[in-house]
């Protein structure tokens, strides 16, 4: 990875939040369920780093969306910004937030069997149904039903 992908910025469309992202994952993850489609008009593409500092945070309006989850947009744009699984505090962020993302290749699909006709995506990279997901997240000590 080179030194200017290291982090890379993104921000909502009016600019009032921005979000580094230090050590991206040069890969998103694409989430098919009912919930991320209505959220976000088709498919939720998640972006993860190692780690994130967020500015304006006065502009950011948090909508808990299920027992163990919150999504996150701003009041003024509407922009989503990302979805936080609170059992471990991991947050993934919107990747359209971020121009550098454009060029990272999906790493996997899931919630595949929720999926949208008009969503199809190419390429060779994992899919998951809904029930392997929610298996992998029992296995490793969540029971996160769906959301």
């Amino acid at each position: 990875m080179s030194n200017e992908q290291m982090q890379i910025s993104g921000h909502c469309l009016c600019h009032a939040v921005e979000i580094r992202l230090e050590e991206p994952n040069p890969h998103v993850e694409i989430c098919h369920c009912d919930m991320c489609r209505r959220w976000g008009g088709a498919f939720y593409s998640a972006l993860t780093g190692e780690s994130f500092a967020i500015s304006g945070e006065e502009s950011i309006t948090i909508y808990r969306s299920s027992e163990w989850a919150e999504r996150a947009f701003c009041r003024h744009c509407g922009s989503n910004l990302w979805y936080r699984f609170l059992p471990t505090g991991s947050r993934s962020f919107l990747a359209g937030l971020f121009s550098d993302a454009d060029r990272y290749t999906v790493e996997k699909e899931i919630f595949i069997d929720e999926k949208a006709a008009w969503c199809d995506l190419s390429g060779d990279h994992t899919r998951q149904t809904g029930a392997e997901v929610i298996a992998e997240a029992k296995e490793a000590g969540f029971d996160p039903g769906q959301d």
